[in-house]
């Protein structure tokens, strides 16, 4: 039973992490032979309508520059308009956006989270697209054109963008985040490929104004909840890797915990809220993609990962010594000391890339523990919860 039960849960655990992907490659590849590649087949001639949302709290070191790079974007200026939303920020950042009059600026000194403000700009929107971006990203001048020619396909039904983190040449832990979001960014590629993204990241995506639907003020992932209820009307999520949002790193990997449990917790909320997703029909295809690339690393695959170190060693103490057992123990006890040095290291600010991975990996997995725990116990908030980046 022990042997069984070992070979499970190292079997889901290389699944979640890399045999989706390998699946995934292959099926993609033979949706191709068959029916050849996904393209946007819109015209840069006929665009639709479109608003851009930004919503910021407290943001003064970042919105002068976020702005400027807003206002560079490429887009017909007859079919653009912008909106930002500033609600609860008692710093400048209403202030500074008040002296351009191109754009929109809706404030309220009340905090209530961003979901609510996001809630409030879409009562002002009368465009045929809505992209949402985060105040401390920066878009490619080519992003909105990129993301609004796939709508002239009707089977669409939100664009995501592509999340980069700037990576300093001199970096630390945190760098592992930069090589997440890579790997990250190709099985995205590949899910928009078979068929649909499994939810958007808020750093860049855009919705259909009309099947926007409002989720609940308490929801702490909101661009996921908001794109996947699209998705649940039988809409795909695309994934546009040519229009990117550009970030910084984490400032420590303290402040990167801090929003991964986050995270975490609102992926337990959201595999709550999304539950008829976890049954096969009707969205076969959708249900597979999102419980392999999301549902599986949210849940059973931290667990998994100590139950099988604990199971292996259980089975070479009783008297298992096959080469296979001792080789799989050793790669497991390998790859977390590497994962506790590169912790050691980190704290006496020693920066090897070699421990990176490792250790951005085990901070992840920890992080779904404790988000877990964060959002049973009800202590997640959904207001605005800043990381500090570099």
């Amino acid at each position: 039973m022990s042997i069984k039960l070992f070979w499970i849960s190292l079997f889901i655990v290389f699944y979640a992490f890399v045999g989706y992907g390998i699946l995934l490659y292959f099926l993609v590849k033979i949706r191709i032979a068959l029916k050849g590649r996904r393209k946007a087949m819109g015209s840069v001639d006929q665009l639709p309508t479109l608003t851009l949302v930004v919503a910021a709290y407290n943001e003064e070191g970042y919105i002068e520059d976020k702005i400027k790079n807003t206002l560079e974007l490429n887009y017909p200026k007859d079919k653009l308009q912008i909106i930002f939303v500033t609600d609860g920020s008692n710093d400048k950042t209403p202030d500074l956006i008040a002296r351009y009059p191109q754009i929109k600026l809706m404030h309220r000194p009340e905090r209530a989270g961003k979901i609510a403000a996001v809630h409030r700009a879409m009562t002002e929107v009368s465009t045929e697209i809505v992209v949402f971006t985060d105040a401390n990203t920066f878009l490619n001048k080519e992003a909105l054109v990129r993301i609004a020619l796939h709508y002239s396909d009707p089977t669409v039904g939100a664009v995501s963008g592509e999340k980069r983190v700037s990576i300093e040449e001199v970096s630390d832990a945190t760098a592992g985040e930069g090589f997440y979001w890579k790997y990250e960014s190709k099985l995205k590629t590949w899910d928009s490929e078979l068929y649909s993204v499994v939810g958007a990241a808020g750093e860049l995506f855009s919705v259909r104004a009309s099947l926007y639907v409002p989720v609940e003020k308490d929801t702490i992932l909101d661009d996921f909840m908001i794109s996947m209820l699209i998705a649940k009307k039988g809409y795909r999520i695309v994934y546009e890797p040519m229009a990117y949002a550009t970030e910084s790193g984490s400032e420590n990997i303290k402040e990167e915990l801090k929003r991964k449990v986050r995270i975490a917790a609102g992926g337990i909320q959201s595999i709550v809220r999304l539950k008829s997703l976890l049954f096969p029909l009707p969205y076969f295809t959708l249900s597979f993609q999102y419980i392999s690339h999301r549902v599986l690393r949210w849940t059973v695959t931290p667990f998994l990962m100590m139950l099988a170190l604990v199971l292996n060693a259980y089975i070479i103490f009783k008297g298992n010594h096959s080469p296979l057992y001792l080789v799989l123990m050793a790669g497991q006890v390998g790859f977390y000391g590497a994962s506790l040095m590169g912790w050691l290291l980190e704290k006496r600010q020693i920066k090897v890339k070699l421990l990176f991975i490792p250790y951005y990996f085990c901070m992840m997995n920890y992080a779904v523990i404790a988000g877990i725990g964060r959002y049973l116990k009800g202590s997640q908030s959904a207001a605005w919860e800043k990381s500090k980046r570099k």
